[in-house]
């Protein structure tokens, strides 16, 4: 998924002020928190995206919702919201991540498969792949996609392997019409 510029920006400006107040690993892990009320709340991103409330209700809103957090992460959600920029509240978060984990050397991979694979054989197809460094710290996301019909679809960083009958069977189709 692409992220926007201003997540990107917003994301960047949290981490320059975090690392110089010493607060990265806090909000690091109150922005895992956000994305995932984020993901959870369906009722929240439909208030977040409703232009006709006000700035002000929003941020008593948000106030409520998040009173849990760090004065930094309360404040960052309060600018995104002065700035009418709360639909991208979660882009900014998971950006915010994304910069800590490249920073400490974290993966990210996606493991999509047609059913549900036991640990043995996700490992198995980890360890099948000089994409993922075993020796560093990786979040694995594993996918369930029916539509590839079996297989897998493995995606590290920005590179992929498609291993999926799908993908596969459109090659032969593609080979036959060009024959």
């Amino acid at each position: 998924m692409l992220t926007s510029k201003v997540a990107k920006r917003y994301a960047q400006g949290l981490l320059d002020f975090t690392n110089e107040s010493g607060q990265t690993a806090a909000v690091f892990s109150e922005m895992k928190d956000v994305v995932k009320i984020m993901i959870e709340s369906k009722d929240l991103n439909k208030f977040f995206l409703t232009p006709y409330i006000d700035a002000k209700k929003k941020i008593e809103v948000a106030n409520e919702i998040f009173k849990g957090l760090s004065a930094s992460s309360q404040n960052l959600i309060k600018l995104v919201i002065k700035h009418g920029r709360e639909n991208q509240l979660k882009n900014i978060a998971q950006e915010f991540i994304n910069k800590v984990e490249d920073i400490n050397g974290v993966q990210r991979v996606t493991l999509t498969t047609a059913t549900q694979l036991s640990k043995e054989n996700i490992d198995q197809i980890l360890r099948s792949t000089n994409l993922v460094n075993a020796n560093s710290n990786f979040d694995l996301k594993v996918n369930i996609n029916q539509d590839i019909l079996g297989g897998y679809i493995l995606r590290v960083g920005d590179q992929q392997v498609d291993a999926s009958v799908k993908t596969k069977l459109n090659q032969v189709k593609k080979d036959f019409q060009l024959n």
